[in-house]
């Protein structure tokens, strides 16, 4: 067993971007693995439901780029989790299809590749909904039904460490996972290395999102991490940047529904005990992480389902009088559509209103009443098909341009459009349909892998 092992961390997300001399002065520390996460479900449920990629071809590509070619240059795996952001079947092929081409274009043949899948068949969920081993992640979360799971376009289950672990036992240079618990692929290199899963699951805590536990922090920089047998130690490669103890608790506490408390697939970590040690500059050293094994292990399952498409508009407003009286305005506005299209059943549409430079980020909970001489308007129809969403929210966008409020001088021009056309048809509405715990064997029973030399 080493001493220590190192792993780089390049960014935050695949695609978000990095200093190559940053990434270059990490690779000259001889980390033992360079390992990414490349989605979540920050970005909400649409790129699940339609099946897109977090972030750009190019961006994944320039991103990637380096880290093979770094890897095959040093012999080292190279593990993406959460493969495309959401982690189905198409997002991991579309990370495949940009593996093939920078393979192709660098000359890396010969790296051996796993490929580790976490799509959940849905007659596996039903027959673990039929032995009450599903339950829902909260509870805001309604119960799982048969019909849901098949009204889902894909359900996925977020992978611990084990699966990983798998592939590099059997030797993977290239490790692409599917939908995986965000630190998982990072601990999955220390565990198989033999340290503490404690520290490990701790250490891929921090360097899932880059260098965010640095000051200053950003997802867009790299760190790297180094786990010895009582503990790890993290710091930026970038000089710029530097890790102090209060940086790496805080970015502890980052995501979490308990203080301390972080739990995973088939884990429990407490990092109550924890300790945190600048030991020279810019470097902190984390002690007493402990953790603790689940008796059932459980998998989160995530899925999508359309359930509305949505048009929407952006206007400014500059007319202090219209500004003055804007929210009874824009009631009267909808009150008026409504009344236009009485026989459609307004349970089949929404009509929203947001006005930046009011209170369009907090609502009613905003606490500044101060507002500026002119103010950003959204306003959006949701609705049952993309077709009544189109033509409701263009009755909104005229009935607004030219609605005689009290006051109003001119005769038209309510509204001042930065587009044309002003009306955007967005498409289709997802929202998670599975968000639930299943109950499984192991943590490898539902994560299939394949091989193959790239």
């Amino acid at each position: 067993m080493k001493k220590h092992i190192k792993i780089l961390s390049p960014c935050g997300i695949l695609g978000y971007g990095f200093p190559e001399e940053s990434f270059l002065s990490g690779m000259q520390d001889h980390p033992d693995a360079i390992v990414v996460d490349a989605g979540s479900t920050d970005a909400g449920p649409h790129k699940l439901g339609a099946g897109t990629a977090i972030v750009s071809k190019t961006a994944c590509k320039k991103d990637l780029a380096h880290m093979l070619i770094a890897g095959h240059k040093n012999d080292i795996p190279v593990i993406i989790g959460s493969a495309g952001g959401s982690g189905a079947e198409v997002h991991v092929n579309w990370t495949l299809d940009i593996i093939k081409e920078i393979v192709e274009e660098n000359g890396l043949q010969g790296m051996k590749m796993a490929v580790i899948w976490a799509d959940i068949p849905n007659e596996v969920i039903k027959n673990q909904l039929k032995a009450d081993k599903v339950v829902p992640l909260g509870t805001s979360v309604p119960p799982l039904t048969d019909a849901i799971v098949e009204d889902s376009t894909g359900i996925v289950a977020q992978m611990g460490a084990e699966p990983i672990m798998e592939a590099l036992a059997q030797g993977a240079k290239i490790i692409v996972c599917g939908r995986a618990y965000d630190p998982a692929p990072f601990a999955a290199v220390g565990i198989y290395h033999g340290f503490d899963p404690a520290y490990a699951y701790h250490l891929g805590k921090v360097l899932e999102c880059g260098a965010l536990s640095s000051e200053p922090g950003t997802t867009k920089d790299c760190m790297m991490g180094v786990l010895y047998e009582d503990g790890f130690e993290v710091y930026p490669t970038n000089p710029i940047r530097k890790c102090t103890p209060v940086s790496v608790a805080a970015h502890t506490f980052y995501e979490k529904d308990h203080p301390f408390l972080l739990k995973g697939p088939g884990i429990i970590l407490d990092l109550e005990a924890c300790d945190f040690k600048e030991v020279s500059e810019g470097r902190v050293r984390v002690t007493g992480s402990k953790i603790s094994f689940t008796p059932q292990y459980q998998i989160k399952l995530e899925g999508a389902r359309c359930v509305a498409y949505r048009t929407f508009v952006i206007a400014g407003i500059r007319d202090p009088i219209l500004i003055d009286q804007i929210e009874s305005v824009e009631a009267e506005v909808k009150e008026s559509v409504v009344e236009q299209y009485k026989e459609i059943d307004s349970e089949h549409y929404e009509i929203n209103f947001y006005n930046y430079g009011i209170n369009g980020v907090m609502g009613d909970l905003e606490p500044i009443k101060t507002v500026g001489h002119e103010i950003g308007v959204l306003f959006e129809v949701v609705a049952k098909t993309q077709e009544l969403a189109s033509a409701l929210c263009s009755s909104v966008r005229s009935t607004f341009m030219h609605y005689g409020y009290h006051g109003r001088k001119s005769t038209a021009g309510n509204l001042a459009f930065p587009f044309a056309p002003s009306d955007v048809n967005f498409g289709a509405v997802y929202a998670f349909s599975v968000y639930h715990l299943m109950e499984t064997e192991d943590g490898k029973q539902l994560f299939p892998i394949e091989y193959s030399e790239v």
